[in-house]
């Protein structure tokens, strides 16, 4: 993993660029892997890094995260792979509903996942910065 790091950072500066500073890989990846190393997935293609998922589960619920891949990677059902590869890992580990976060302005991410056959669900997204 710790090979594909600078794959990985650029990938996320690429997918995500208005990410504030606490969301960049350097700062995500190793709390990552320091709590949950195996729900840590890179799709990597000729050498390159192409994708990325994370997951969590805290035995109640399962979560997606930072879902990227490289625009030059997309439609290639990358992404396709990468949520069936997690979706799968959090089933191994008993985990029976997945939530994930989008920003509601960005229509392609959201048809995206609908049609893995996600659903907007009725909910209002909090959070606090600690």
């Amino acid at each position: 993993m710790a090979a594909d790091f600078d794959g990985l950072d650029a990938l996320w500066r690429e997918a995500f660029p208005k990410d504030p500073p606490r969301n960049r890989a350097d700062v995500s990846v190793p709390a990552k892997l320091a709590m949950q190393d195996d729900l840590l997935f890179v799709a990597i293609e000729q050498g390159r890094v192409i994708g990325s998922i994370m997951a969590g589960y805290d035995g109640h619920r399962g979560w997606l995260y930072s879902v990227a891949v490289r625009q030059d990677a997309r439609r290639l059902g990358v992404g396709k792979a990468l949520v069936q590869t997690a979706e799968a890992a959090l089933r191994a580990r008993g985990c029976c509903k997945i939530n994930l976060q989008v920003r509601s302005s960005n229509a392609a991410v959201i048809a995206f996942y609908k049609g893995l056959g996600f659903s907007v669900e009725d909910h209002i997204s909090m959070g606090r910065l600690l």
